[in-house]
């Protein structure tokens, strides 16, 4: 009853997050956050460095990633060192190589891809947790750690990008095409909720001129499903489905990166089969020879007050609010919007 009540707070709380999202997103005025000056003009104005919702939906993204990991794996009776470990080298992969894939496919220096994040962390988790479990003392149980910590991964991946498309929103990238360029079923499906960008600093209206347009709302969609796999699968999980958490979310969040880019309008590359697609096709085996060779019956169940528990430790929340604004500051200082700012002084306020 516990797991069900769990599961199902987080659903009502994200309902009405995205609710919100996405209806208000789009509008030019959730793109920048806040703006700090700088330097002083010769005209006396000062120039400033925008800071970004985008960085703070992704801050929030990467934080309920590792929350996540945190709760199930403390459910598991592992210890916040061993967890820590695994978070910390998981971040230190993932977070450059959001960076690095988009470069590499896209082509620009001022970008970020969490599909390619993703991709990266799940080719290299399974050997972290190989050299975590061959560790003394660390072992979960003779069939070790490798399995529910895939589980574990695959699920605060559904949920961190779920959380982070709202950032996408935003900042008007990973935009849909035109509604009526879609598919007819999906015109039919979605059309009513069709996405209008307004403003000339969203990346739809500055790389596509498609801002004031009904487009495919493909964020809100991809955040809809994501969360809601990884909410499925944190119930299998809790449930001690160890297999069925991993496969299923992984399968699900993977096999529509690959359909969903069919419907966006973005530069995903020249190729037909973007290098992303690819990408997301060659992790659904990988994921399933895992599987395969880490069986988890021996695994010990969940027990989902345990891994709460572990959140109540100052050192870790102290981490976890280091972590929030570290990836606040990488990811939201804004390098392709300027501000310039007049600051004076309100006389009739004196």
């Amino acid at each position: 009853m516990l797991n069900v009540g769990f599961v199902g707070c987080l659903a009502v709380t994200c309902f009405f997050v995205f609710r919100w999202a996405f209806r208000a997103l789009p509008q030019e005025k959730y793109q920048v956050m806040a703006t700090v000056p700088l330097s002083k003009s010769s005209d006396g104005s000062w120039q400033g460095l925008n800071l970004t919702f985008y960085g703070f939906f992704i801050a929030w993204a990467y934080l309920l990633a590792t929350i996540s990991v945190f709760v199930l794996l403390g459910s598991l009776s592992i210890s916040s060192v061993v967890i820590l470990i695994l978070a910390a080298a998981m971040l230190i992969i993932c977070v450059p190589s959001a960076k690095f894939i988009a470069r590499l496919v896209e082509k620009k220096a001022y970008t970020f891809s969490v599909g390619g994040a993703a991709f990266v962390g799940i080719l290299v988790a399974p050997w972290i947790l190989f050299g975590i479990e061959k560790i003394p003392d660390w072992r979960l149980a003779p069939t070790g750690i490798v399995l529910p910590g895939m589980a574990t991964f695959a699920i605060a991946y559904a949920l961190g990008e779920g959380l982070g498309r709202l950032a996408c929103i935003s900042f008007g990238c990973c935009y849909g095409k035109p509604i009526d360029e879609v598919p007819r079923f999906f015109q039919r499906l979605v059309g009513f909720r069709a996405f209008i960008f307004t403003g000339q600093t969203k990346k739809v209206a500055y790389a596509s001129q498609l801002n004031d347009q009904r487009l495919f709302p493909v964020q809100a969609l991809t955040s809809s499903l994501y969360t809601g796999i990884g909410l499925v699968g944190m119930f299998l999980f809790l449930e001690g489905r160890y297999v069925w958490a991993f496969i299923l979310t992984l399968a699900v969040t993977q096999l529509w990166r690959f359909f969903s880019e069919f419907l966006r309008a973005d530069f995903r590359g020249n190729q037909k089969i973007t290098a992303y697609q690819c990408m997301a096709l060659l992790t659904v085996p990988y994921a399933v020879t895992i599987a395969y060779y880490c069986p988890a019956a021996q695994t010990p169940p969940a027990n989902l007050l345990s891994g709460l528990t572990l959140l109540w430790n100052p050192l870790l929340i102290f981490i976890f609010m280091a972590i929030w604004l570290g990836l606040f500051l990488y990811t939201g200082r804004s390098q392709v919007t300027a501000a310039t700012l007049n600051i004076f002084v309100k006389q009739q306020n004196i």
